[in-house]
């Protein structure tokens, strides 16, 4: 699964025609059918274009590499779910931590339900996983999450809210993966989202406490030494 360290990873061209459109959704389409069957290591362009019914030419009329087809599918997904955690954590009809509940929710059942093409993706990480274009898809769901911190932790420091959002952010991908590679029926789901739902509530709400605990204690007057 070598690539060359560089290569590009944005596509070659956008489609501007129907024909084309319908001719990129049927590559992405093989591409995502070729990944889940055969793996990222045995993933190659012309596997893709065999499935897709095309010419590799035509696959490389939009896609220089095997590289910038997965990271096409790895940032849709990207998108995918920075859209949900826009729609969940954004939702100001709702107090935060019903927000994160539903998150985790929803976040846990998303990887269960494409958990072959996930971990797949996660196998073809390397590939990808330093591009500038990468970086910046990333840091658009962290910039999602660090916006809630402070709107759940209005009274904690920065790096309280940094330390808070960046640990169940990791918590969501590694756990996440870890209990999706194994089926689950969706009382399992429901018990896990509801266990991993606890804890981060408990979480941010000690971290508010702590912090209120804190600033009364700075309010208070000192007491004099005694002599």
């Amino acid at each position: 699964m070598t690539e060359r360290k560089g290569a590009p990873l944005s596509s070659r061209r956008k489609p501007k025609q129907a024909r084309s459109n319908e001719l990129v959704a049927a590559i992405l389409e093989a591409a995502l059918q070729v990944l889940e069957k055969e793996g990222a290591r045995r993933f190659t362009t012309t596997r893709v274009a065999e499935r897709a019914g095309v010419s590799v030419g035509s696959v490389y009329q939009y896609f220089p590499n095997k590289a910038s087809i997965l990271f096409r599918l790895q940032s849709d997904e990207w998108k995918q779910t920075s859209g949900m955690l826009c729609g969940i954590l954004e939702d100001a009809q709702r107090p935060p931590l019903e927000r994160l509940r539903m998150l985790v929710h929803a976040f846990v059942r998303s990887e269960c339900e494409e958990a072959g093409m996930r971990v797949a993706l996660s196998d073809a990480a390397p590939l990808y996983r330093d591009a500038p274009e990468a970086h910046e898809t990333r840091a658009a769901g962290d910039r999602i999450m660090q916006a809630f911190m402070r709107e759940a932790l209005p009274d904690a420091d920065e790096a309280v809210r940094a330390l808070a959002s960046e640990l169940i952010t990791t918590t969501f991908s590694a756990v996440g993966k870890q209990f999706s590679e194994s089926p689950r029926t969706d009382a399992e789901i429901t018990a896990y989202s509801d266990a991993m739902a606890d804890m981060f509530c408990a979480y941010l709400r000690s971290l508010g406490h702590g912090q209120a605990r804190e600033q009364e204690m700075r309010k208070r007057p000192r007491r004099p030494a005694r002599g």
